[in-house]
């Protein structure tokens, strides 16, 4: 859980209803679930779903789902009980497309790992939306590495990308210390060039240029480097494994590209 970001004492209803994204649903009992929402009004949010791994629900509470939700429980510090209705299944829309779909279990995995529970985050479930609705469409990887960009600093710890933290300069912004996050000229980092993380463009200035290659790499491992120092360093297994495998995938799949 990210630390900057304290559970907060539940004083929430008993009884509400709300939009959720599913993040992660885990087997609980013979045909039960225990899912995590995304909620638009509620934050993280888990409930038990009865009936949940059965086959006619199976498609249903795939991370990326949009789902209305209802919550019921008999104390409001209690799991509860979820009953959800599927508003789209933004899962099955990359059935067929294996790196949107990974991408999409990428973001859901990295926020049921980060956010804590039943804290509202206004804009979070917006952001979250609009990143399933872009994936496979093009630029639809930039989009991935700004939001994972965005989520750094709505967690608190934002890159500061927009002068020299040496010079004050905001011309040929190169690179970025990676102790404390913020951008390094050229000039300024040529002697320590092999400590710092590279800054692609594209995270500097909205473009609608295409980005390929290794500077679409570079992002992730940007943005992938604080994530796992900030964010999910006190987690259990840090990064998901998922986003792992994205950046081995698109780093493979540009490499096919340009060769």
């Amino acid at each position: 859980m990210c630390t900057a970001c304290p559970s907060i004492p539940y004083k929430g209803n008993m009884d509400w209803t709300d939009e959720g994204l599913v993040l992660s649903a885990r087997r609980h009992g013979e045909n039960s679930l225990i899912v995590n929402l995304l909620t638009r009004e509620q934050g993280r949010h888990a409930g038990l779903v009865r009936g949940g791994s059965s086959t006619r629900n199976r498609g249903l509470y795939q991370p990326g789902n949009h789902l209305r939700a209802h919550w019921r429980g008999r104390l409001a510090e209690h799991l509860g009980n979820f009953t959800c209705e599927l508003l789209h299944s933004h899962a099955a829309d990359h059935l067929h497309d294996p790196l949107p779909l990974m991408a999409l279990s990428s973001a859901t995995a990295i926020l049921d790992s980060a956010l804590p529970e039943r804290t509202p985050f206004p804009g979070m479930f917006e952001r979250l939306e609009a990143l399933t609705g872009s994936l496979g469409q093009s630029g639809w990887q930039v989009g991935y590495v700004r939001w994972e960009l965005d989520l750094l600093a709505e967690l608190g710890f934002g890159l500061d990308l927009t002068e020299c933290a040496a010079t004050g300069s905001n011309q040929d912004l190169v690179y970025v210390s990676p102790r404390t996050g913020r951008a390094v000229s050229a000039g300024a980092g040529r002697d320590n060039h092999d400590r710092l993380l590279s800054l692609p463009g594209f995270l500097r200035e909205e473009t609608d240029a295409e980005v390929v290659g290794d500077v679409l790499c570079d992002g992730l491992a940007l943005t992938g480097y604080f994530l796992g120092r900030h964010v999910l360093g006190d987690t259990r297994h840090g990064l998901p494994a998922v986003r792992e495998r994205l950046a081995s995938s698109l780093r493979r799949e540009l490499t096919n590209e340009n060769g």
